[in-house]
């Protein structure tokens, strides 16, 4: 038997007080989809925890620039932690939750999840909250518009 992408990090296992039962999904909406490659990893065959964090970054942007109807700069990312590794291979899942809006600023709620090369098993790998800062064409911070109707909602509850 073959093993492809199995990285040194594969025998690490998640600290005892971590929650991750099989009742657990997925929170929010699936943002960012794309697979680890190889360029994505440290000497050590690992995926960077820096490339991960870049995509929840991603993720958080298209979700604040939805939200905000404009541009957004990230400023400010709460505490996190690595759960999982991410190997070569895998899907990187990236899902995201506006969770606070404030005049100008919104904190997203962004989890990453990884579905294992070959498989449909998932895991989650890491969350934060990222807060992002609606701002004008100047750079400037701007007052971010009520909420719009999603799509669907206007589909399920037309105006009569």
């Amino acid at each position: 038997m073959q093993h492809v992408g199995i990285s040194s990090a594969a025998s690490v296992t998640p600290p005892p007080e971590t929650d991750l039962s099989k009742d657990d999904l997925p929170k929010g909406d699936l943002t960012v989809r794309t697979i680890a490659m190889p360029a994505d990893t440290n000497a050590n065959g690992d995926i960077f925890g820096g490339w991960v964090l870049s995509q929840m970054d991603q993720a958080g942007g298209i979700a604040g620039v939805d939200r905000a109807q404009g541009r957004v700069v990230t400023v400010a990312l709460d505490a996190m932690t690595f759960i999982r590794p991410v190997r070569v291979g895998d899907v990187l899942c990236v899902y995201t939750r506006v969770s606070h809006v404030g005049r100008t600023s919104m904190k997203i709620e962004v989890e990453a999840w990884a579905r294992r090369f070959c498989t449909q098993v998932r895991e989650r790998v890491t969350q934060a909250t990222l807060t992002f800062v609606a701002i004008d064409e100047a750079g400037r911070p701007r007052p971010i518009p009520p909420a719009m109707p999603s799509p669907q909602a206007v589909i399920e509850n037309p105006v009569t």
